[in-house]
């Protein structure tokens, strides 16, 4: 089998290594390009371990010359290393011969027999400690991005949180993002209520305490719309409410805009906490304006943000989709030709044949 090279392996090369495959008494065999074949040049029996003989492989190497070396393993003695040896101080064109005809040696003689592969530039690097590292490196779980390592951080979180022990696949669980939502203080409660029952704009700023997971009121202002973004915490994680009177619609109305706002300079596991709990508070949140009698509604939609200072009033429309539901109410008031439904009509049948 020809690589592009067109040099391929040759009739004694597949003799030698069949021998050495089926005998068990080869432990290197040493492979030079000659007359544009891959032959044999040399084969060495083993003596030793086969980390006791990596240390002599160096012994049949050149300092400037490339080659290859088909290397049996001990574990099993069926399988067999690939080392492609090619020094630095190499000619260039033989650097390019050797590295453009590799998959030409283990395809010629059958790519089931290698189970791995060594590139080698020095013959340091094919010695039992080279060979012991490069096992380690095949063996060492792959590199991880950045966002692969904040996502096994939100793991080990979510283990912490929730896999200290195990109560039973029916055990009721008070954990964030399970169903059963958090604790509400009596300051939050009531600072909702009153948004929703009051006048104006006005902002509550919700915070989570980590330790008893209990919902705290941080702040309640009256602020406009282009006070949103500074009103909010920069750095820390929180929930927003701002009751929010909006021409933008026809007919005005006040709404009570939800907005969670989740830093990315904030800690991977308040992010955690606070992304699993939001629906939950919402939900709560409509339960408490709902029992106050509140003249204002919940935004359909919930606002989230990672840089607080991009509140503003462009934004919400954006994000609450208001630009687009005066075009859709619009064209739901156009009249149209016929609401009636047409009854079912039946096609007729075949002619009659005569």
């Amino acid at each position: 089998m020809s690589a592009p090279t067109g040099i391929a392996v040759s009739p004694e090369l597949s003799s030698t290594f069949s021998d050495a495959v089926e005998s068990h008494n080869t432990r290197f065999l040493k492979i030079s390009i000659q007359n544009e074949s891959l032959v044999p040049s040399d084969t060495v029996a083993p003596s030793g371990t086969l980390e006791q003989d990596l240390d002599r492989l160096g012994d049949i190497l050149e300092d400037n010359v490339p080659a290859y070396v088909l290397v049996r393993l001990d574990d099993p003695p069926t399988e067999w290393l690939a080392v492609y040896y090619v020094p630095d101080s190499a000619k260039v064109r033989d650097k390019m011969l050797y590295a453009a005809t590799r998959n030409a040696l283990t395809k010629g003689l059958g790519s089931t027999h290698f189970t791995d592969t060594i590139f080698a530039t020095s013959k340091d690097d094919i010695n039992a400690e080279a060979y012991a590292k490069h096992k380690r490196h095949v063996a060492a779980p792959p590199p991880m991005s950045a966002r692969e390592k904040e996502m096994e951080e939100v793991k080990a979180a979510e283990r912490e949180a929730g896999g200290r022990t195990y109560e039973g696949s029916r055990a009721r669980q008070n954990h964030v993002g399970q169903g059963v939502g958090l604790k509400w203080s009596d300051e939050a409660e009531d600072a909702i209520k009153q948004l929703g029952t009051s006048e104006g704009s006005h902002l509550v700023v919700l915070s989570i305490d980590p330790a008893t997971e209990t919902l705290l009121l941080s702040s309640t202002q009256e602020t406009d719309v282009s006070s949103l973004g500074s009103s909010i915490p920069p750095s820390d994680p929180s929930y927003a409410f701002f009751a929010w009177p909006q021409s933008i619609t026809t007919p005005p109305r006040r709404e009570i805009v939800p907005i969670y706002s989740c830093p990315s300079a904030s800690p991977v596991r308040h992010r955690m906490l606070y992304s699993s709990a939001v629906l939950s508070v919402v939900r709560d949140v409509k339960a408490l304006l709902d029992s106050a009698g509140s003249t204002s509604s919940v935004a359909s939609r919930k606002v989230e943000t990672s840089e607080p200072s991009e509140l503003d009033e462009k934004f919400l429309i954006a994000e609450l989709g208001l630009d687009r539901s005066d075009a859709s109410a619009g064209a739901a008031s156009l009249p149209t030709e016929s609401t009636d439904k047409k009854p079912f009509a039946r096609p007729k049948g075949p002619g009659r044949r005569r």
